[in-house]
């Protein structure tokens, strides 16, 4: 017996218990336990769901606004539903039940923005008798739906990033064939029943299920999928980018943020929010804070703070509403994240708190410091319960510091100095300087995205909607 029952994958507006490979269990990260069964799709079913999201495209038959209508109905029906998603994103993906009420309510929002921005998409007026030559003529600009879009999310956010891609390109007027990560397919299936039985019509929204090397490489060379959003690591996102040069491929990719806290800045204040923003949902985020850069000034006061908070996080069963930290996602991404700890206190690091593995088989939260600049813990994108922490004596020092990585989405820093932010806004090779906030938050209608290897796009329902739709330029000669 499964823990939820789901109809199938959705192709087409068929609801298929099958794929060409069977099923497949979902289980819980935490226990093991079987949370679903869904269909493992391969290569025909995702023809058969492109086809399907082609005609739909050509028949037109969504208008704005019953999309509109769809959106906003979808934001009601999921706010009356928020307790049942959480427990779905809590248990295929081990996200404590109070982190993942907060993924349930951010998704509402998504779709309320979605639907706003949705009712204001609009083109504009080109003087074309700005010119002699276009003396006479009127010329606007319409825009238009790309075409079809392939959606492929990760596992992190099983429900809210799904929401991220589906929402915008419903808004834009494009038909939709979503991939969900293979370990986390419940919330996003959950979410079609939803959204189907709204009156979305069939072909608009298709979700198949399987591996991301079958599923997703066919999703991204098919010729009749005009654009690709996946969020993801950057290692797939780029060779997903590179086997299909001519589409418009958007990547929201990994990071490895830094916090910069200043001696005039609320170290006290930083110390409250980074337990929540290193170590929720095990630091499983793309902008999960990893690397605190402290002046030296406060780093003794900072640290004792920061360590005493993080030794009181309550580790666990995801679905107690005590818990803050629970299971990686898998007993493999427990293991590195160890592996990683233990190659940077081979290279000098000292271990504050945490390191070790429960006997349920939670990752400890781990505080690292000094850890050398070469090592794993600082150069890539940990994905895991740790924070490392780094003295310093200068901000500019900092500041290069923090700009020392391939990775370019959020950073943070505290500080009350006018100059010193402003100064960081420009040095901070970034998508999104965050001042006086962890480089962790993030709000649903913001324009988020990275730089460098963090990705290629900006994301936010007004940002994803423009990218999904394309300028059509009509000029009137009376």
């Amino acid at each position: 017996m499964t823990l939820f029952q789901i109809p199938g994958m959705l192709v087409d507006g068929e609801w298929l218990p099958t794929g060409e490979k069977g099923t497949a269990e979902v289980t819980a990260p935490y226990d093991g336990s079987v949370v679903a069964r869904v269909p493992a799709s391969g290569t025909r079913d995702v023809e058969r769901a492109v086809s399907a999201a082609r005609q739909a495209l050509e028949r037109d038959d969504f208008p704005r606004v019953d999309r509109i209508r769809v959106l906003e109905q979808t934001a009601a029906a999921l706010n009356d539903r928020r307790e049942h998603f959480a427990r779905a994103i809590a248990y295929e993906s081990a996200k404590p039940m109070k982190t993942a009420r907060g993924e349930a309510t951010r998704a509402v929002e998504t779709f309320a923005f979605a639907a706003a921005e949705a009712r204001r998409l609009a083109g504009e007026v080109v003087p074309m008798d700005a010119t002699p030559a276009g003396a006479g003529k009127v010329g606007f600009t319409l825009r238009v739906p790309v075409g079809v879009v392939a959606a492929i999310s990760p596992f992190n956010f099983p429900l809210n990033l799904v929401a991220h891609k589906v929402a915008p390109a419903l808004a834009a007027g494009c038909p939709v064939v979503l991939k969900p990560a293979s370990q986390t397919p419940v919330s996003a299936l959950l979410l079609a029943e939803l959204l189907d039985g709204l009156g979305v019509p069939r072909g608009w929204l298709n979700v198949i299920t399987g591996s991301g090397s079958t599923v997703g490489d066919a999703l991204v060379t098919h010729d009749d999928v005009a654009y690709v959003t996946f969020t993801g690591s950057a290692e797939v996102g780029w060779s997903l980018a590179a086997k299909a040069p001519r589409k418009k491929v958007r990547l929201e990719l990994g990071s490895n943020s830094p916090l910069i806290i200043e001696a005039d800045g609320d170290w006290a204040r930083a110390a409250e929010k980074v337990p929540v923003a290193g170590f929720s949902h095990a630091g499983q985020s793309c902008i999960s804070t990893q690397r605190v850069y402290v002046h030296e000034d406060v780093a003794d006061d900072f640290t004792e703070a920061l360590v005493g908070r993080v030794e009181a996080l309550t580790l666990g069963d995801p679905m107690d509403e005590k818990t803050d930290v629970s299971s990686l996602i898998s007993e493999e991404d427990t293991t590195r994240v160890a592996e990683w700890i233990d190659e940077a206190v081979s290279a000098g690091a000292k271990v504050l708190c945490g390191g070790a593995v429960t006997a349920d088989g939670v990752l400890r939260p781990t505080v690292v410091e000094g850890a050398p600049a070469t090592v794993r813990l600082q150069r890539e994108e940990i994905f895991g319960p740790v924070v490392t922490l780094t003295r310093y004596e200068a901000f500019d020092e900092a500041l290069s510091m923090a700009n020392d990585s391939r990775y370019g989405l959020q950073a943070g820093v505290f500080t009350s100095d006018l100059g010193k932010a402003l100064q960081a806004a420009r040095a901070l090779r970034f998508g999104g300087v965050l001042i006086n906030e962890v480089p962790t938050a993030r709000l649903d209608q913001q324009p988020y995205g990275g730089v460098r290897d963090s990705g290629n796009t900006r994301e936010g329902p007004a940002y994803a909607i423009q990218e999904m739709t394309e300028i059509r330029l009509v000029s009137l000669e009376p």
